[in-house]
């Protein structure tokens, strides 16, 4: 039985220029053909929780959490207006967007499945083996992870 329901694609989405680099890219190349896309885009941006952030324990500690929550609410924000005005400047209108707090690997490969996404993209920070074994790497897990096609969208890189 044949639907006429678009695919799904999610853009992992964060405040680093190689995440709007992806972004920019995505919609350049699948977005540029006028109104008939062939997917329906999805933005989903991962907020650190505020223990995550601030790691403290001790007195004092539940003081700090609910402003730490609050500045990490004004990034989310931030982060999601950014993606939705450059949309909207490539004429691609019809965006979900989703936040979700947690680590940004569990939540890109959790909206895949809720949203059975048949291609995930997500930009690289470029790390070198060193620097991706000791802060783990986004695009690295999501290439293993998730059930669906995964792009990982590089920054070229600038000549000197």
């Amino acid at each position: 039985m044949a639907t006429s329901e678009k695919q799904v694609m999610v853009v992992g989405i964060d405040d680093y220029d190689h995440s709007t680099y992806a972004l920019q890219w995505t919609l350049d190349h699948f977005f540029a053909s006028g109104p008939n896309f062939l997917f329906k885009l999805l933005l989903v941006h991962a907020k650190p929780s505020p223990t995550s952030v601030v790691g403290l324990a001790g007195p004092g500690a539940a003081d700090v959490l609910p402003i730490v929550d609050s500045d990490l609410r004004q990034i989310a924000a931030r982060v999601i207006e950014k993606a939705k005005e450059l949309c909207i400047s490539k004429s691609v209108n019809d965006v979900m967007v989703e936040v979700v707090e947690g680590d940004a690997r569990n939540v890109l490969c959790d909206a895949v499945e809720r949203h059975h996404a048949s291609m995930l993209v997500v930009g690289s920070h470029g790390y070198g083996t060193i620097k991706r074994a000791v802060l783990g790497s986004v695009s690295d897990y999501c290439a293993h992870h998730a059930h669906c096609t995964v792009m990982i969208v590089k920054k070229p890189k600038t000549k000197h």
